[in-house]
């Protein structure tokens, strides 16, 4: 139990001694992507093999006063596309796709004889890329709130401070009060990370300023967005940085509790964050007087049901309280009465991550990577229809070019990028125009955009942007939480009518109609993911209207991707009336004489059975 400052410095320093004993470090990504690829097994088998070779091998971080090889599950690395990952220090080299039959040679090759595995390394164009540094994807990035997920053991606080961890909190406990905690997080301009982009400094400084002296600090872990993953890549590779953040947070406004509101999709963020609360309060990280500073700080969490509104802070805030989460009418605000009526900083886990950051660092530090109205980082997850997916950190006011086309290597298969998605539900589609606006949060907002937690969704010329709209207006429809007539009927009307648009049963004035719609649930919904349901529409159809045009007045997907839209011929010419198409029809739609061109009646469902049979390849869609 460590009772003052002092015992803190003397832990950390005796970690950092721990750390530089380990002559090799295998790290082995314990992320969630991973695991699912056998990370695991791999991890057992190399301990197996260390065993069997005589090798010292720790897995945990301790006293160990000799030599020896420490054996790590990470967090994750962030090269999804190339999992499992290995990287080995301090070499820095970074072994791709590495399967179990791998493990052997990893150890008598680069263990035993400290020798590279080119045929694992990561190769583009022929170019064997040794280490991680080297590698596009990690060198164009600026990682810092993700820096040491891949790098520590994801499940050791010992870990966290071998690499100077809660050295912030100790500042701001013996150098700092309350007031200049806040100053700094309000010098630093640091917005919000969830979503909105409100100045983390101003929500704490409401906060302290509240007559009511019981206060809560709340974690946002909850990350609804399809195809986001930022948050529960730190929960789960740097859980510690977070709690510290909120720590920080704590001490800065006087809470005396803190909850972490989590997803219940996200069993591994769950388990890890247990895990580093029951670290810390073992070493009197939290608890009552904490370091002999006077200042007692508790956290508990919370498991969230999967339910997308719970993402907006009174929903969050009455799911923890144990009623239905459902957003409320404002004001009061949360920081004025939040969390069982009290006074709440509300913040997510990647805002809370900078936290320590900059309490270390100072505030003109910060302020110096990215623009002046939105400085830091941002964590952004990468996926879709592209070379390199993954979990990505660039400074904000980065461009949508140097994302897509540098550090995700442009599109998968050469295609053609069309539009990304951005924000999720609540975001917008950007297309070829925009890949030259700088990703912040205001030159989002002029686009018709936002941020959002960080999905990137990239799609090229295969995919239909008027599908893209109907997918996310059904996703919000469905998590509608129903108590505002707006969002309730109003997005139910829209999707109506983008399902018969896809269908071929659009209408003249259908695009005025969703553009009204639109124009009325935003300005009429109870809360802000109403207020944002149609942004995906409204952006899509200013941008690609010609799309929404062809399939009203042509019933015509440009993409081809619209199931209904699709038309199948056999030309005749081509046709050897060999009848296997005809075979093949579930529903008869097809006849014709033995060795004369078939036809397609209009009985066609256009399930493309048809296609994939014909020897000829004379089908074609028209």
């Amino acid at each position: 139990m460590l009772k003052t400052r002092d015992d803190l410095i003397q832990l950390r320093s005796a970690c950092m001694e721990a750390a530089a004993a380990e002559t090799q470090k295998i790290l082995i990504c314990a992320g969630t992507g991973c695991i699912a690829g056998g990370s695991l097994e791999l991890y057992a088998r190399l301990q197996e093999l260390m065993a069997e070779r005589g090798i010292a091998c720790s897995v945990k971080l301790d006293n160990t006063p000799h030599q020896h090889v420490g054996l790590k599950k990470s967090g994750c690395h962030g090269f999804c596309e190339m999992g499992v990952l290995v990287r080995i220090e301090p070499q820095g080299w970074l072994y791709t796709k590495v399967k179990l039959e791998d493990c052997e040679e990893i150890i008598d090759k680069t263990i035993l004889k400290g020798e590279h595995i080119p045929r694992l390394a990561y190769t583009k164009d022929d170019i064997i890329f040794q280490k991680q540094d080297e590698i596009p994807f990690y060198n164009r990035q600026t990682r810092l709130v993700l820096d040491h997920c891949g790098h520590i053991d994801a499940t050791s606080i010992r870990e966290y401070l071998a690499v100077g961890g809660y050295t912030a909190l100790e500042k701001a406990l013996f150098e700092m009060d309350g007031e200049e905690v806040v100053r700094e997080i309000s010098d630093s301009n640091l917005r919000g990370r969830g979503g909105g982009g409100f100045p983390a400094g101003r929500k704490w400084g409401q906060v302290r300023r509240q007559a009511e002296t019981t206060r809560y600090v709340v974690c946002n872990g909850d990350e609804g967005d399809p195809g986001a993953f930022m948050d529960r890549s730190i929960m789960e590779g740097d859980p510690h940085r977070m709690l510290e953040g909120m720590m920080i947070a704590a001490y800065a406004c006087d809470a005396q509790e803190g909850y972490i509101y989590v997803r219940a999709e996200y069993p591994m963020a769950v388990e890890r964050l247990r895990m580093a609360i029951a670290q810390a309060e073992e070493l009197g990280l939290l608890g009552e007087n904490i370091l002999g500073s006077g200042f007692s700080f508790k956290l508990h969490i919370n498991r969230g049901a999967g339910a997308f509104v719970c993402g907006e802070g009174s929903a969050l805030t009455a799911s923890i309280e144990g009623k239905r989460g459902m957003p409320r009418v404002k004001p009061p605000r949360t920081v004025e009465q939040g969390l069982f009526g009290k006074p709440t900083i509300l913040n997510n886990v990647e805002t809370f991550a900078n936290v320590p950051l900059i309490v270390n660092k100072g505030a003109d530090w910060f302020k110096s990577i990215g623009p002046d109205n939105s400085p830091g980082t941002k964590a952004f997850a990468l996926t879709g229809n592209i070379e390199n997916t993954g979990l990505i950190e660039v400074p904000m006011g980065t461009t949508l070019r140097e994302i897509i086309f540098g550090v995700g290597g442009g599109m998968r298969g050469g295609t053609n990028f069309k539009a990304v998605q951005i924000g999720g539900p609540s975001g917008g589609c950007l297309t070829a125009e925009h890949l030259d606006l700088p990703l912040d949060f205001d030159s989002l907002k002029k686009a018709g955009a936002m941020i959002g937690s960080g999905g990137l969704v990239v799609m090229d010329d295969s995919t239909c942007m008027v599908e893209v709209a109907r997918f996310f207006m059904n996703f919000t429809q469905n998590e509608s939480c129903g108590k505002c007539v707006p969002c309730r009927e109003g997005t139910r009307r829209m999707l109506e009518i983008l399902e018969r648009i896809v269908s071929g049963e659009g209408q003249e004035g259908d695009i005025d109609l969703l553009l009204e719609l639109a124009d009325t649930i935003s300005n009429t919904a109870l809360c802000g993911l109403g207020k944002t349901a149609a942004f995906p529409v409204v952006s899509t159809s200013k941008s690609v209207r010609d799309e929404y045009e062809a399939h009203i007045r042509d019933k015509r997907c440009p993409a081809g991707s619209c199931q209904k839209l699709k038309r199948y011929v056999i030309e005749a010419p081509l046709c050897k009336g060999c009848s296997k198409c005809a075979r093949s029809c579930p529903v008869g739609a097809i006849t014709g004489k033995i060795k004369e061109p078939f036809v397609i009646s209009d009985a066609c469902i256009k399930c493309g059975a048809c296609v994939e049979t014909c020897p000829f390849g004379a089908i074609k869609e028209a």
